[in-house]
């Protein structure tokens, strides 16, 4: 399905992506796992083609230089300078890091919001398969979302990508700030998600414990380079994995 060949992205002088190749099949769910500053926020930026607005906004206003090269394919379709609204009508939805949302509006209203390229019918379907997903949003429905708990935001910024209908949904540390048990719930339903509505998944952490578990496959990144890849059983069972990122 998406297929990333020698990606490299440099703000002014300084290397985010080095080179970086991987790929995600059809169906699976793929883990990208790595430390602060590590280049996983630049990577999803550039999946989903928000570096590229970036790129023009710092253009307009005289500011940071950034540069792209290598490819991005989706489905066999070089997607490397197609605008970020052009993937999502493709089924490329990013959900960013530190659950954004719309802090004035109600739980509602965010969804409304988030599923502008869709009709009203779609919008309602999707809600329903949401407060099913995440139960705690029932009782929230009219609460301004400024007024949510960090958890309840990131359940609601993942329910805000599923109205757009994705294909292909990326996560952007998913589990960031989260207590153990809201860890467990975004996991079970990222599971859900994949299995029974079929949606392709990958995901960046630097929490590897809740992840590999989940994982069909993982690659680890460092300085903006692979460093390791393999299945996620095959990367927990990993000396230099569990040193690095499970502590012992």
């Amino acid at each position: 399905m998406l297929e990333v060949n020698n990606l490299m992205v440099f703000f002014e002088n300084a290397l985010a992506l080095n080179g970086l190749s991987l790929n995600v099949g059809n169906g699976e769910i793929v883990g990208l796992i790595g430390s602060n500053s590590a280049g996983k926020t630049t990577l999803m930026n550039t999946l989903s083609g928000l570096i590229i607005d970036m790129r023009i906004k710092e253009k307009r206003k005289g500011g940071e230089r950034i540069s792209i090269y290598g490819t991005i394919l989706y489905n066999g379709e070089d997607i490397t300078t197609t605008p970020p609204s052009e993937r999502v009508k493709k089924g490329i939805v990013l959900s960013r890091e530190r659950h954004p949302v719309f802090p004035e509006s109600s739980v509602m209203e965010n969804f409304k919001i988030a599923g502008y390229l869709r009709t009203r019918a779609e919008i309602r379907e999707m809600e329903g398969f949401i407060f099913t997903l995440f139960p705690p949003l029932v009782k929230l429905k009219n609460r301004k979302a400024g007024f949510l708990s960090g958890g309840e935001q990131q359940m609601l910024a993942i329910g805000m990508a599923l109205v757009a209908r994705p294909k292909l949904l990326l996560l952007d540390e998913p589990l960031l700030g989260l207590s153990p048990m809201m860890q467990k719930a975004v996991v079970d339903a990222i599971v859900t998600l994949n299995r029974e509505e079929g949606i392709t998944v990958l995901l960046s952490e630097q929490f590897a414990r809740p992840v590999l578990p989940m994982a069909d496959r993982a690659y680890v990144v460092e300085n903006g380079m692979l460093t390791l890849s393999g299945t996620g059983a095959e990367l927990i069972a990993n000396p230099e994995i569990k040193a690095a990122y499970f502590g012992v």
